[in-house]
C-alpha cells in the first residue's frame, strides 16, 4: 500500500513536470522501478530521482525518463534503438509504447544484470547486445526513433545516420559537469530540424567497452 501511495504521488508530479501523455503515464505507473535499482534502494524506488545501480551509473530520474519518453511520440509501429541500456528500466518503459526495442549497453556487468531481467519480466520486444553506443546499431538500422541516455559532447554523426527519414532522436548533448542540454532531432528529406528541450545532466556518453 506504501508502494502504491508512492507511485501515485510520482505519477502526478510527473504531470506537474510537464509529462502529459496519458499512455507514457501509464508505461511509467505499470513498469515496477523496484525492480530495476538495487536491494538497498528499492524504498527509494518512487522517489522522482536518479539512483545508483553501480559500475559508477545511476537509473534516470522518473521525470526526465517521462520528458525523454515523450519527446520520441512512439506509438505501436516505432523500431527504437536505444543507447546505455543501464538497468533496463527505460527500456522496459519504451517496451510498452513500440513495437521493437534495440538496446546497447558498454558496460557487460549491467548488460548481463538488464538482460536477466527482461526475462524475469517476461518483457520479450527487446534485443541488447553489448557495444560501442556511439557507432550504434547498423545492422539493424534505420531505426524509427533513438533515444540516448548518456550526454554526447557533440551530435553523434553514426546516430544521426541510422535514423529514418521522417524519424527522431532524443539526446543530451554537452560535456560532463557543464551545461547540458536534452535536444529533439528529426530527419527530414532536406537534412535535420533540431529542437532544445530542457536543461539535463547524465553521465558521458563514452566509447569502447567495458568489462
Amino acid at each position: 500500500m506504501i508502494a502504491e501511495t508512492r507511485k501515485i504521488r510520482l505519477i502526478m508530479e510527473l504531470r506537474q513536470g510537464g509529462v502529459t501523455q496519458t499512455d507514457v503515464l501509464t508505461a511509467i505507473e505499470t513498469t515496477p522501478r523496484e525492480e530495476f535499482v538495487p536491494e538497498l534502494f528499492r524504498e527509494s524506488a518512487y522517489d522522482n530521482r536518479p539512483l545508483p545501480i553501480g559500475s559508477d551509473q545511476t537509473i534516470s530520474q522518473p521525470l526526465i525518463v517521462g520528458l525523454m519518453t515523450q519527446a520520441l511520440a512512439l506509438d505501436k509501429r516505432c523500431k527504437v534503438l536505444e543507447i546505455g541500456t543501464g538497468s533496463g528500466y527505460q527500456t522496459a518503459i519504451l517496451a510498452r509504447l513500440a513495437r521493437r526495442v534495440y538496446s546497447v549497453e558498454r558496460i557487460r556487468d549491467l548488460y548481463v544484470a538488464a538482460a536477466q531481467r527482461f526475462d524475469r519480466l517476461g518483457i520479450a520486444n527487446v534485443t541488447a547486445q553489448i557495444g560501442d553506443g556511439g557507432l550504434g546499431w547498423p545492422e539493424q538500422a534505420p531505426f524509427d526513433r533513438i533515444l540516448v541516455t548518456a550526454a554526447a559532447d557533440t551530435m553523434p554523426q553514426a546516430l544521426l545516420d541510422q535514423l529514418r527519414v521522417g524519424g527522431c532522436l532524443v539526446i543530451p548533448v554537452g560535456a560532463e559537469g557543464g551545461t547540458q542540454t536534452l535536444w529533439r532531432i528529426v530527419r527530414t528529406a532536406e537534412g535535420f530540424e533540431e529542437e532544445p528541450l530542457t536543461s539535463v545532466r547524465f553521465v558521458p556518453l563514452v566509447s569502447g567497452i567495458a568489462g
